[in-house]
């Protein structure tokens, strides 16, 4: 059984996003939001159940640790859900980082305020480079999370491009 979303503008509410993304979202240009399932919120289970959403046109946000001369530094990057992030590759070379690796769940979850099934670009710590796959820049609507499970975003891929700290660069693997 799929159910239809009913993605309004996400300024008209902020209660279903996380604080970080409620702040941000008036920045974000024809962003909306529609309320989900929590235990959906993982993109398989949510493209599976809601109508009309396909990996295809969903974005992950993953946090990447980059460590350099003991030194731990955060980026977020915005893949495709079909695809794989490069972070040994692109991104450690990007960041100028000797090791990179998915930051812990733990970690991700109190350095951005987000749910971890919900980590989204927007509302992320001002210093944080975010780094958009070419694929995520183009596409004319990517579904991306809300910062809580229990939302999506729906939001032009020249929107992620222009959040501050955004730099698009080809990221898949």
């Amino acid at each position: 059984m799929t159910e239809k979303l009913d993605w309004i503008p996400a300024t008209e509410r902020p209660d279903l996003l996380a604080e970080p993304v409620a702040a941000a979202i008036q920045d974000v240009q024809g962003a909306k939001v529609a309320e989900i399932d929590p235990e959906l919120a993982d993109t398989a289970a949510f493209c599976e159940r809601y109508e009309g959403v396909t990996l295809e046109a969903s974005a992950n946000c993953v946090v990447v640790a980059a460590k350099r001369g003991g030194e731990v530094s955060y980026a977020a990057c915005m893949i495709l859900a079909t695809d794989r992030v490069d972070v040994n590759g692109v991104v450690r070379k990007h960041l100028g980082a000797r090791k990179t690796s998915f930051a812990p769940m733990a970690e991700a979850t109190a350095l951005t305020g987000m749910e971890y099934g919900g980590i989204t670009p927007v509302g992320l710590p001002a210093d944080w480079p975010i780094l958009v796959d070419a694929a995520v820049a183009e596409a004319a609507e990517v579904v991306i999370g809300g910062g809580v499970r229990g939302s999506k975003l729906l939001v032009p891929g020249k929107s992620l491009a222009a959040l501050p700290g955004a730099e698009v660069l080809p990221l898949a693997q």
